[in-house]
């Protein structure tokens, strides 16, 4: 069953003013993917619950801190609401660092496309000037302006990758890297 996930409480923003989230749950398991076997520092978060903190977190500037507030209806010890707030933490710090993997893997797929591109771009104009540039005919100029085309539709991905791609990864591991660090508090949920 997925958490009732109540919206961050609308506070008027302030440069430094923490924003919070806040989840409300019957129990602790709720916030954990079910089946998941690892212990319970490392499991992984519901994909639900993932979901909403991230969303949230988003929403707020990447400089503007953000806190963890889950209500649950029994609270757990004191020493597994500090765990609690650690598996969190682990979470988070992992969905970082496979992050930052994804960000250099995509700067390596971006250099061996520019690489590969700017090859195949230059073997497009060697043909089309030096080859074909004293060679007359009505299909040398087709030919020619077809090299150049397809040379630049080389350097497409490249392009792409640097100018695009590569921001969205680099917020999405800002974002990880905050919510690692945040404050999470476990709290008595009040009944209505």
């Amino acid at each position: 069953m997925p958490p009732d996930m109540t919206p961050p409480q609308a506070t008027p923003p302030e440069k430094d003013h923490a924003r919070h989230i806040e989840l409300v749950l019957h129990d602790m398991s709720q916030l954990f993917n079910s089946m998941d076997p690892s212990p319970f520092l490392d499991k992984d978060l519901d994909q639900d619950a993932e979901e909403f903190i991230v969303n949230w977190a988003r929403e707020y500037p990447l400089h503007q801190p953000v806190t963890l507030t889950i209500h649950l209806e029994h609270l757990p010890a004191p020493d597994q609401g500090a765990m609690l707030a650690d598996a969190v933490h682990n979470f988070f710090a992992y969905r970082a660092n496979l992050s930052r993997l994804e960000f250099r893997r995509l700067m390596l797929e971006g250099r061996t496309s520019l690489f590969i591109g700017l090859g195949f771009l230059a073997v497009c104009f060697v043909i089309s000037n030096l080859l074909l540039a004293s060679a007359v005919g009505k299909w040398t100029g087709f030919i020619r302006e077809s090299l150049t085309i397809l040379g630049w539709v080389a350097m497409w991905r490249p392009i792409q990758i640097y100018l695009h791609d590569w921001w969205p990864v680099r917020r999405r591991t800002r974002t990880y890297l905050k919510l690692s660090r945040m404050p999470v508090e476990v709290v008595q949920k009040t009944k209505s």
